[in-house]
Parts: structure tokens; sequence; C-alpha cells
């Protein structure tokens, strides 16, 4: 909230200096007076007030101080807590005592008796002491949640005074509607999509309409090169992540990583990692996996893995792979990666098959290609393409508002067949679309916005072939 009202503020000045100038421009009145020359005059009107920036400032310490106070407060009552459980103890251990003696008063001389009502008096100071201590505690919170009352005041009403758009309140609603979006999604799949990761079943059979979740990270419209999604083989306690990488140009060089959903709607990054400039990749038909990105590079010409794990960094040059074949509306795409239930791919065409695409299955270990396969489909009429169960989806554009998926070769079969799969497009163009297994959606990157797909399978008796095991 303290960012947005910054932002605020700067407005509202560019905002005030904005009117001044087109005023003054407007406004100007030329004329003689007493024959001095000409003298210009302007009217200016600035606005009636301006941001309370110290009110802000006084927040934002405030903020610092209760957080410190906040810290020093929970140590001490970790302290308590341990104080507690040993005056606990040993008030049972002399109750024990007590009890002995009064059984077999006999058994104890005057000193013993001494010894245990000292130990009682010490037990009864520390506690009046630990009750103290409380008590300044009790007293420390209350102080904090009267300051930090103050503070949500000073601040509602900042937004409510400076916030005229409800910018504040909008993007409040939005991402509580985007949240409760991905726990119905959530229950959805759940519901009627439980066979995730299963490969029984004979192909797509229909795409739902696009699911736009907003701009991308960088708050610009011109990065219309880039990709989102999430990690298609997440390591422990990363099934959760989102990532993001956009730039200007069909350019690679950085990506930001999201905890969850959510952070990625409020653009909290955990992690912003920027590539070497040596590492630099091209084209957008990257994907990320087992934490690592997979893309395409130029110099020289085939494919780049960085492992954020270990930071190593490879590349692998395929020798008959062409850098003349691109797909229809994005440069420099002559590589693209794609990840599915059985692992690793990368597709691309050559002089050899005139430039009909090849699919390559690539060892993930290894970074070398298993085996190959040739389609007849040629690429550059080809708008996208992605992996689902070892079979390859071609995607085209039919017009403005639709793509469809319009043929598919079997990589276990080696057959391949036209079909007809329409589903509408949020954007004039997109430069990135992939499958997730994780999740059996499709990622698209289209015109900077980050959207998905939800996909229908034919899960029919016929189809019994067992889900591929992943490679290690």
């Amino acid at each position: 909230m303290i960012d947005t009202l910054y932002f605020l503020a700067l407005l509202s000045s560019a905002m005030a200096w904005g009117r001044l100038g087109l005023l003054s421009e407007g406004s100007a009145r030329n004329g003689t007076r007493g024959g001095s020359g000409d003298r210009c005059t302007c009217d200016a009107f600035l606005p009636s007030s301006t941001f309370p920036i110290k009110d802000l400032v006084v927040v934002e310490q405030t903020a610092v101080e209760i957080s410190h106070k906040l810290e020093l407060e929970m140590g001490k009552l970790e302290d308590y807590e341990i104080k507690l459980t040993a005056y606990e103890e040993r008030i049972i251990e002399l109750s024990v005592q007590i009890e002995k003696i009064e059984k077999n008063p006999d058994a104890y001389n005057d000193a013993d008796k001494v010894e245990i009502k000292i130990e009682i008096k010490q037990a009864e100071a520390l506690i009046k002491e630990l009750h103290l201590s409380i008590k300044g505690s009790t007293t420390v919170f209350e102080s904090l949640h009267i300051q930090i009352t103050v503070m949500v005041q000073t601040l509602t009403r900042l937004e409510l005074t400076y916030d005229k758009n409800l910018v504040l309140v909008t993007r409040r609603e939005y991402i509580e509607v985007q949240l409760q979006l991905e726990e119905c999604e959530r229950r959805h799949q759940e519901l009627f999509n439980p066979n995730i990761g299963s490969c029984a079943h004979t192909g797509i059979i229909k795409v739902s309409k696009p699911v736009v979740s907003q701009l991308n990270a960088n708050l610009n419209a011109g990065y219309k090169y880039g990709g989102w999604g999430k990690d298609s083989k997440p390591i422990p306690h990363r099934e959760s992540m989102y990532w993001y990488s956009g730039y200007s140009s069909a350019s690679i060089v950085d990506i930001r990583l999201y905890t969850n959903y959510k952070n990625l709607l409020l653009r909290n990054h955990f992690q912003h990692l920027n590539l070497h400039s040596s590492w630099y990749g091209t084209g957008n038909n990257f994907i990320f996996r087992d934490n690592t990105l997979y893309y395409q590079i130029n110099n020289p010409f085939g494919l780049a893995k960085l492992n954020f794990t270990t930071g190593k960094y490879e590349s692998k040059v395929i020798p008959r792979a062409s850098s003349r074949f691109s797909y229809t509306n994005s440069p420099n795409q002559n590589f693209d990666f794609a990840a599915d239930e059985s692992g690793l791919w990368v597709t691309y065409a050559n002089e050899e098959s005139a430039g009909r695409m090849v699919i390559a299955k690539i060892n993930e270990l290894s970074f070398g290609v298993e085996e190959e396969w040739q389609t007849s489909v040629y690429k550059p009429g080809v708008s996208n393409a992605f992996m689902v169960c070892g079979v390859l989806y071609a995607v085209k554009t039919v017009d403005i508002k639709t793509e469809e998926i319009f043929y598919k070769y079997d990589t276990k079969t080696k057959q391949e067949s036209y079909i007809s799969v329409p589903f509408e497009r949020f954007q004039d163009k997109y430069s990135n679309l992939d499958f997730n297994p994780t999740d059996q959606k499709l990622y698209m990157y289209n015109d900077g916005y980050y959207v998905n797909y939800h996909l229908w399978f034919n899960y029919t008796t016929k189809a019994t072939v067992e889900p591929p095991l992943l490679l290690s």
C-alpha cells in the first residue's frame, strides 16, 4: 500500500505540473505596457491540496518501530514460556516435599522445614517477577495495538482522499477474485479431472476459453515476448512455484520466480535471476523444468540449459538444425522446448526435411538427443506447438480471434493425423504456448498477458496406455 501511495503522490505532482504547463501555454496574454516592450503574463491553477508525504513517512517509521518492538516482545514470550515450565516443575517438587512432611513430620527437623519455607518464598518472588514482566508485555501490546490502529486510520484516510479512482480497492478485489478462481479451478480438477499424469486417453477434444490472469510483472504491454507458467517437474517444496520472463524483443535476459499464484498476482517474486550476458537467449519457446531453464541461443546456434540449483550452464549444438525456419508470427523461434508426462522434448526444422518439423527427445541428464521423429507439417505454417503424452500438437492461426489445434503426431505409433480443435485467443499475437503435465493446462504468453487454458481429453476404454515413467 505504501508503494502505491508513493506512486499516487508522484502522479499527483506530475498532474499538477502538466496542468500548469498547459494552462501557461494556452492562457498567456501578450500586451504592451507603457511602451516598455512586450510583457508576457499567464494564469495557472494549481491543485487545492498537495500529497502529505510527511504523514506517509510517519506511517512507514511507525511500521518499522512496531516490527522491532514485536520482535523484542516475541523473544520475551519465548523466555516466559521457558521460565513457566521451570517454575511449574519446581512447584510440583515443593508440593511433593510438603506432602511428605505433613504425613511424617517427625522425620524432618526444623532446618529442613526452614529450607522448604525459603524455597517457597523464592518461588513466590520469581512468580511475582514473571507476573510483572507479563503485565509489562501486555502494556506494550496494548500500546502497539493503538499505534497500529492509528496507522491504519492514517492509511485509510490517505487512500480515501487521494485514491479517487479506487485503484487500491479494485486491486484488492481483483486479487481476491483471482484467488477464488484458482481455488475453484483446483476443486474442479479434483472432481472432474482426477487423472492428472495419466495418458490413458486418445487425445485432446476440447480447449476452454482463455483464463486471463493479468499484465506481466513489468507492467509493460511493450514486453510482448516472453513466457510464464509452472515448473513442469518441480523440486521438493516448490510444487506451487510460478515463473515469468519477458522482454521487448525476442530475447531471454532474466527470469522471476514466485512462491505461489497469489505472489505472482501481487508481483512479489522471491527470486529475480539475471542471466550472464554471455548466456543470453533468443526466441521465446523456453520452459522451466526441475528448477532449470531450457532455451535457445544463437552463439553458437543451439540449445542451452541453466540449472538454478547448481548454477551450472550447458549448451548443445544440433548439427542439422536450421535457423531459417521459425513459427508464423514469431521471429527466432527455431527451437521449441516442450515437457510432458514422459519428459523433455525439443522441436525444430532443417534443410533436409525442407522445413518440416522434427521432434527430438532430450535426455535431461546428458542433455543429448535420444531419438528423433520426422513429421510432415511445415514449420513456417505453424503458429506454435506443444507435447502431451508423447504426442506433438501443432497449432495454426485461423483468424484474428481464433487458433486451432490442427495436427498431431504420435511418437509411440509414428502415426500422424489432421484434427480440428479451435480455441479463442485473448490478444492478437502470442510468443509462447506450452503444456504443463502437473495441472494439464496450456500456458500462453499473449501480447504481455498471462493466459492459460484447461484441456479436456477423450478418456475411453480403448485408451489403456499406462503413463510413461518420468526421466530422473
